[in-house]
């Protein structure tokens, strides 16, 4: 392979914390109500601390098949996982062992070109506030928005105002280990809105769970966390807290980057690898685009897994020094998402619905690597 890799020596020391592939596409039933919770809330966003780590070697159990391209997943107290569907509008609730329900439509979603009901996160107080998050399209921008399961109120809007188009409309929100709302945005077609400080697109936003600026934000008042990027659609936390995150390239390669507060990654001026500016942090991994197109990341350990939709692949990024690995490359077509669950099984999820020319049978489908023994 012919990447440019650059993890051993971006890992060298502790002090080195480093610094348009995606798709396009052609352009209900009643809430149901949610599980009840249990007394111990794993976190639904955040890393887990299962036993085992997910085992690439097992056979996969396909847990879902015919979803209508599954975006976002998050995982409620249960162990089940709620799955958006992006054309549809509709969240799925599916359990680990396999079975799927309709959980909630959300209004008011325009679902044009790579638009749609995104990104899901549930609230980390969940037992106690039972808010489910979602990133959503609508009719004049994108957005964030929460609301219950089983309730038929109109969702609330947590954070409006990020510039939409037919793609780099970004899409992935978590909570991170400091109980904050992290939100990827896209620069919705037009690059130079990454380098712009009065916009929020082309970044990475960091909020409190009602949708204001965070506490401890590189600018008071301001949401943006990190500036530079081009659409991201992964974020993914360590144990300890380090914080990374997947973005597409243009023509040339895609990154996966170490985040750190008030950095800038400096798209459109510099795209992967390439020299530029000191004041620019440059990726801790990149791959050409034909390999890659990095969406959803997890992380397990000191492995980091990112899904690949052009790639058709499943990568693995270890975290503490080594060269990248592929998975499965071809064998389901593109992978949209991938997470793992509180009980450290790998949860994977195709997108070939949005594509004619690459549906399989069963499309699209959710599929679930059980944990290793400790």
């Amino acid at each position: 392979m012919t990447h440019s890799r650059k993890l051993v020596a971006a890992l060298a020391g502790a002090a080195l914390l480093t610094a348009c592939s995606e798709d396009s596409s052609q352009p209900p039933a009643p809430a149901l109500s949610a599980p009840p919770a249990p007394s111990v809330l794993p976190s639904a966003s955040a890393p887990a601390t299962p036993a085992g780590r997910p085992d690439l070697a097992a056979e996969p159990e396909t847990l879902a098949t015919g979803i209508d391209v599954p975006w976002g997943l998050a995982f409620l107290p249960d162990g089940s996982a709620l799955v958006a569907q992006r054309d549809k509008a509709t969240i799925v609730q599916v359990t680990p062992g396999g079975k799927v329900r309709e959980a909630y439509r959300v209004p008011d979603v325009d679902p044009a070109g790579e638009g749609g009901l995104l990104g899901l996160a549930v609230d980390r107080d969940y037992e106690q506030t039972r808010w489910v998050y979602a990133y959503t399209t609508a009719d004049d921008d994108n957005r964030v928005v929460r609301f219950k399961l089983g309730r038929d109120d109109k969702p609330e809007v947590v954070f409006a105002g990020l510039a939409k188009a037919g793609n780099h409309n970004g899409g992935r929100i978590a909570f991170g280990p400091d109980g904050m709302l992290y939100v990827g945005t896209g620069d919705a077609a037009e690059p130079p809105r990454s380098q712009d400080e009065g916009s929020n697109n082309g970044k990475i936003l960091r909020l409190t769970p009602e949708g204001k600026p965070a506490p401890g934000n590189p600018a008071s008042g301001s949401p943006i966390w990190t500036s530079g990027h081009r659409n991201v659609q992964g974020l993914a936390w360590t144990a300890d807290g380090a914080m990374y995150a997947t973005e597409f390239g243009q023509n040339r390669l895609d990154e996966v980057n170490r985040i750190q507060k008030g950095k800038n990654y400096g798209w459109p001026e510099v795209e992967g690898d390439e020299d530029g500016p000191a004041r620019f942090t440059k990726p801790l991994v990149t791959w050409p685009t034909s390999e890659a197109s990095p969406s959803g990341a997890a992380i397990a350990g000191d492995t980091m897994y990112v899904a690949a939709l052009r790639g058709q692949r499943l990568w693995t990024v270890p975290l503490g020094g080594g060269e990248p690995r592929a998975y499965f490359t071809g064998k389901w077509g593109r992978l949209r998402t991938v997470a793992v669950a509180p009980d450290g099984a790998l949860w994977l999820t195709t997108s070939n619905t949005d594509r004619d020319e690459n549906v399989r049978d069963g499309d699209d489908r959710i599929l679930r690597f059980p944990a290793t023994a400790s």
